[in-house]
């Protein structure tokens, strides 16, 4: 059995044939994927998807990526704090983070929408799903100074070297790695891969995006976080069996099911 931390289902690539996709991934033993919004316009739509498809493992996170944090004002934590107690099948707050490589958001933008939503986390008690793209010490000063560690949640796509996801552990956080870790030039992902122990490792696929080798370049979809797991495992000396039991395991552990499954 298998769970895909992170994907985003509700995007447009898979609006032509979701079923088909659940159901390779279910052909792949993925038996939970949580779905990931990433801006006002589409919260509604990753729960919804979430609800249509529990049988199938969904689960939501509800969150502003770093990329929309201009849209984030004084009324904006209320917003999605409504937003989650309205909506059961959320079961994480993100994708929020820092992203300082596009800065798409102007930096002091993105850091008040990453303090304010882990505070809507903590309050809501529901675990984070973390974007960091070159803003390792600022991201790790935000989870510290406003307490993160008490929900704790992942880094998700992880993407720095073994020293910060040594701080991420430190914060209580698991380590999520993408089909990133099977590019040619991710050894040092690859080291930070070997280093995170077993019971607090993920895996994902951020589908639609980053498909691992050897398909890199094509449609990401939740069945090919079977491929990075088999990856994982020959790269720290584990049975694939082992990894994926672990994997998924530590999923349900840190984003249990507010709902019954129909």
């Amino acid at each position: 059995m298998l769970a895909d931390a992170h994907a985003h289902l509700a995007m447009a690539p898979f609006a032509g044939d979701l079923p088909e996709t659940l159901r390779r991934a279910w052909d792949a033993g993925v038996r939970e994927v949580l779905t990931c919004a990433t801006s006002w316009d589409d919260l509604e739509a990753h729960a919804l998807l979430a609800r249509r498809h529990a049988g199938a493992g969904v689960r939501a996170a509800a969150g502003i990526h770093p990329h929309q944090a201009s849209s984030w004002d004084g009324s904006s934590a209320a917003r999605l704090a409504r937003f989650v107690e309205e909506h059961p099948e959320v079961v994480a707050i993100g994708e929020v983070g820092l992203d300082f490589h596009y800065r798409f958001s102007p930096p002091d933008a993105q850091r008040r929408a990453l303090r304010e939503q882990v505070t809507v986390a903590r309050e809501a008690g529901l675990p984070l799903v973390v974007h960091c793209r070159e803003a390792r010490e600022d991201v790790a000063g935000i989870l510290a100074g406003e307490r993160a560690g008490e929900v704790g949640g992942m880094l998700h796509c992880f993407s720095e070297d073994e020293p910060f996801a040594r701080v991420c552990l430190e914060l209580g956080f698991h380590v999520s790695f993408s089909g990133i870790v099977t590019f040619r030039n991710a050894e040092p992902i690859r080291q930070a891969a070997r280093a995170v122990p077993l019971d607090r490792l993920l895996v994902e696929t951020d589908a639609p995006y980053l498909a691992p080798e050897p398909v890199r370049g094509r449609r990401n979809e939740p069945a090919r976080v079977a491929d990075v797991a088999r990856f994982l495992a020959t790269l720290r000396g584990e049975s694939f069996e082992e990894l994926a039991a672990a994997t998924a395991s530590n999923f349900r552990r840190l984003f249990p099911a507010r709902i019954q499954a129909p």
